[in-house]
């Protein structure tokens, strides 16, 4: 596989494990990423675009990829933070941003003029609510097959949410435009929250021990917004961080970390408030058409290898960051 060679956008509420993500959108020698679209979600909208910058410049790539800021609110309802998860995010972490300044171009405007000029050639990276990806279907409806796949984190497969008892939180926030997106006919890849992330992409204090005692900037970043939620993810019960985000692109980039996949037919519920954003997967005995590709089981020790080559590289950040 060439030097990047999977044209992606990666669609991201950054906080925590999303920063992650775009770290492995920016640094993984087999990506070409085109665009990040933000999108309302774990905190505060601006607090998100910081968030944005500052992992931007640990990579030492300010200025190299544009930053599109996209829909402020889910499509009918009320924003619901995770700022009692998150923080803000990042640990603390701040930098001058001055001279920065995203696009110009709404978010949902972007991923269909770049997935326009490229038909079938670029996979959106959605991380956080459905919410741009929806509303780009719903204005064009030829943005559904200009895609060539979604890999989407959210949802779990019969499993507990992180929310709700029912429901994940990407898709409780926005469950009418998660409805949207699985009905639209895309070519949706699904890393769900549960069992797959509890099982398989969660690191115990030890395994982050190991990652910041690398002397790099990536891994001095990783360890302080990944260590955000580490308090927080051990009162609930997860014996360590949660990494979905970095996972999503992860198996977007290097299949072979899919140890186990399968089709379901995905829908979620917009009904209920008992069980909002609850995404139904029926695993082909209910008499639905599939319409979505769930990872059931990935190389957990890949995976964790994989993060700490990452965070191993070295890096040269374009400006200096405030504690």
């Amino acid at each position: 596989m060439t030097s990047g060679s999977i044209p992606l956008i990666i669609d991201t509420d950054t906080a925590q494990d999303d920063c992650v993500a775009l770290l492995i959108g920016l640094l993984d020698p087999v990506a070409d990423l085109r665009a990040i679209t933000m999108v309302a979600g774990n905190v505060g909208f601006e607090r998100q675009v910081l968030n944005a910058y500052l992992t931007l410049n640990v990579a030492g790539r300010l200025g190299e990829v544009p930053l599109h800021l996209g829909c402020r609110r889910p499509m009918t309802r009320e924003w619901v933070s995770a700022e009692n998860v998150h923080g803000d995010g990042a640990g603390g972490l701040s930098m001058n941003v001055e001279g920065l300044e995203p696009s110009e171009q709404h978010g949902v405007d972007a991923l269909i003029e770049l997935t326009a000029a490229n038909p079938g050639e670029i996979t959106i990276v959605c991380i956080g609510p459905l919410t741009n990806i929806a509303m780009a279907a719903v204005k064009d409806p030829r943005f559904v097959t200009n895609v060539k796949q979604l890999f989407i984190m959210g949802g779990s497969n019969n499993a507990r949410g992180n929310i709700t008892a029912a429901a994940e939180y990407n898709f409780y926030v926005d469950p009418e435009a998660a409805k949207t997106v699985f009905e639209a006919g895309f070519d949706i890849t699904v890393i769900p929250w549960a069992p797959l992330t509890l099982r398989d992409a969660v690191f115990s204090r030890e395994r982050l021990a190991e990652i910041a005692a690398i002397d790099t900037p990536l891994a001095a970043f990783f360890s302080r917004v990944v260590g955000t939620t580490v308090e927080f993810d051990e009162s609930v019960g997860i014996p360590g961080s949660t990494h979905p985000d970095s996972l999503t692109a992860a198996v977007l980039l290097h299949p072979e970390l899919v140890t186990a996949s399968a089709r379901y037919a995905v829908d979620i519920e917009t009904s209920s408030d008992l069980t909002r954003g609850y995404a139904a997967m029926s695993w082909g005995v209910h008499g639905l058409e599939a319409n979505a590709t769930v990872i059931d089981a990935i190389d957990a020790p890949g995976f964790s290898s994989y993060l700490e080559e990452l965070v191993s590289k070295v890096s040269v950040p374009n400006r200096p960051f405030d504690a």
